[in-house]
């Protein structure tokens, strides 16, 4: 579908990209593609695991199959986990429990049949598992990845940050400038935009490029 970047933008920017949800604006293409089929799918029974870079819209799609398979968000509630016996869903899973914590977690869901969604910033290659049985645990779960955005990925968050924090771009010249220089990376978008937020609103000033160049 053509998606149209509402107020100012409109009749500057018209990129075509799949938008999932229009209060959300989560955005597919291949980038994420298998990411987002596999979690919303009907009746897949496999336990998934979801590796991606910071800011890439994990959490997103952690809550979407939250909602899909009727899941319990874990938040160091281990022990009404095991008395609800839901499915379960853990945010930055390697950061937010022990590693003997989260294998007798699999080992109940495993017992009770019950599905699991793991989200992590870091892969599973390269973090130090404590609890080796862990690290075969987890090596059975199903894997799905978020690659880093490419060009067309990168200009569809650049126009939704712009659009929601009421950043004016008057023209392509000054959308370009920003997209040559920007690290294509979800993490050093949102920190420029950030940046540029906060000077923008400080010096009280349009955006321009040699605003622009202050940060760069």
């Amino acid at each position: 579908m053509q998606y149209k970047i509402i107020m100012n933008y409109q009749h500057i920017f018209k990129y075509q990209f799949s938008s999932l949800n229009d209060r959300e604006n989560y955005f597919v293409n291949q980038t994420n593609q298998k990411a987002y089929d596999f979690t919303i799918v009907d009746k897949f029974n496999q336990n998934i695991f979801l590796f991606g870079p910071k800011k890439s819209g994990k959490s997103y799609l952690a809550n979407l199959w939250k909602e899909k398979n009727n899941a319990i968000l874990y938040n160091k509630n281990f022990s009404k986990i095991i008395k609800t016996k839901k499915n379960v869903v853990i945010d930055d899973v390697l950061g937010s429990s022990s590693d003997e914590n989260l294998f007798h977690l699999i080992n109940h869901c495993k017992l009770n049949h019950l599905k699991i969604y793991f989200v992590s910033s870091v892969n599973l290659n390269s973090y130090d598992f404590k609890f080796i049985d862990l690290y075969s645990r987890l090596r059975e779960f199903f894997y799905l990845e978020i690659q880093e955005p490419d060009d067309e990925m990168c200009k569809m968050i650049m126009v939704k940050l712009f659009s929601d924090k009421q950043i004016i771009i008057k023209n392509n010249e000054i959308f370009d400038f920003i997209f040559k220089r920007l690290n294509r990376t979800y993490l050093d978008i949102n920190i420029f935009i950030e940046k540029l937020d906060k000077l923008s609103l400080e010096k009280k000033r349009q955006l321009t490029i040699p605003l622009i160049k202050e940060i760069i």
